[in-house]
């Protein structure tokens, strides 16, 4: 079976989760910041530009695709047990999924560039798969045919499905399978423990190498009893955490926000104001890269909104951001007191 045809023109309509979807993301260029020189954007394409915003590059981005790299060539020759994979952990809104896409783009199109499409048809060197909650074997092995449009009817059992999966993906040359929210399986319930077994049926009968990733993976049932055990032997962790405000002389915060503000495409704004307000946005944020540039993009299109072209604390201020970070920030009351006698 060939892969399905890659449409830029329309792959946009489709999900990330979808081999369309994927070859538009992988091969659409990311947005960048305006370069020197460059006519000015109209308001409109700022808006557009600040929705999609650039992909911050981190530690953990570098870390993630310099070892994805070294374990696709670790397994490339591995025959008879399965290859090596990764777990990408970390608190909710830290950049996983974010760090996630970078690297399979990244592995994408560098493949892409060694085997050029023959005969019209893409090379398919990427998967990338959601665990959709209280997922049953079936449903995650329907997840992975439904990546490739593989065809499958209600008819069919999870043997069935399973086995079309493997067979179509070693024939299109799948190298790397992302897969994202695997804190939503439990081993420890008969379902859940059913699909773990699937998920290691498929390591050891795809030629490819699995990346995971999930929130706080490592308090999470996943790596508990047998399964787990296998699983923590065969899978190296790559942290992403939320930066720390000083680490030792460094300012990782400050750097990440000074390398996010420049990014920004804001007529009026002044480099370095949002720097000098590390310490509330590190309060605002818990130091999450998520929080951070959802805060700032937001205070960015509301700037443009309103015509001041910059970004001020009282801007930031009126920003809701998600709950988890809210919450976080909220201060806690002080507890009335019994007065004394």
């Amino acid at each position: 079976m060939s892969a399905p045809d890659g449409d830029g023109a329309t792959g946009a309509a489709w999900p990330v989760t979808t081999w369309q979807g994927w070859q538009h993301f992988a091969t659409t260029p990311p947005p960048q910041p305006p370069a020197p020189g460059e006519p000015q954007r109209s308001a409109e394409e700022r808006l557009a530009y600040h929705s999609a915003f650039v992909t911050v590059r981190t530690p953990a981005i570098d870390t993630l695709t310099t070892t994805v790299r070294t374990l696709m060539i670790l397994g490339q020759h591995q025959q008879t047990t399965a290859r090596p994979s990764l777990i990408v952990t970390g608190p909710a809104a830290a950049g996983k999924t974010t760090a996630l896409l970078h690297t399979g783009r990244t592995c994408h199109l560098a493949h892409t560039r060694q085997h050029p499409p023959s005969h019209g048809h893409a090379p398919v060197p990427v998967a990338y798969v959601l665990v959709p909650p209280a997922a049953s074997a079936k449903a995650l092995a329907t997840e992975f045919a439904r990546y490739l449009g593989i065809p499958v009817t209600g008819r069919m059992t999870q043997a069935q499905i399973t086995d079309a999966v493997c067979h179509t993906y070693n024939h299109t040359g799948v190298r790397l399978i992302l897969i994202d929210e695997i804190h939503r399986l439990n081993p420890r319930t008969t379902t859940g423990a059913e699909t773990a077994d699937l998920l290691k049926d498929l390591t050891e009968r795809i030629r490819a190498t699995f990346v995971y990733a999930g929130i706080d993976v490592t308090t999470t049932a996943l790596f508990s009893g047998v399964r787990g055990a296998q699983l923590a032997g065969r899978a190296s962790l790559v942290e992403c955490g939320a930066f720390p405000a000083r680490l030792g002389k460094h300012e990782p915060f400050r750097e990440l926000i000074t390398g996010v503000e420049a990014a920004l495409d804001l007529r009026a704004h002044q480099p370095g104001t949002l720097p000098r307000h590390a310490a509330y946005l590190h309060q605002r944020t818990a130091g999450r890269i998520g929080s951070l540039t959802r805060l700032i993009r937001q205070a960015a299109i509301t700037a443009i909104h309103n015509g001041t072209e910059r970004i001020t604390k009282q801007t930031l201020d009126t920003i809701r951001l998600d709950h988890l970070a809210e919450t976080h920030h909220r201060p806690t009351p002080n507890r009335p007191t019994t007065p004394r006698r």
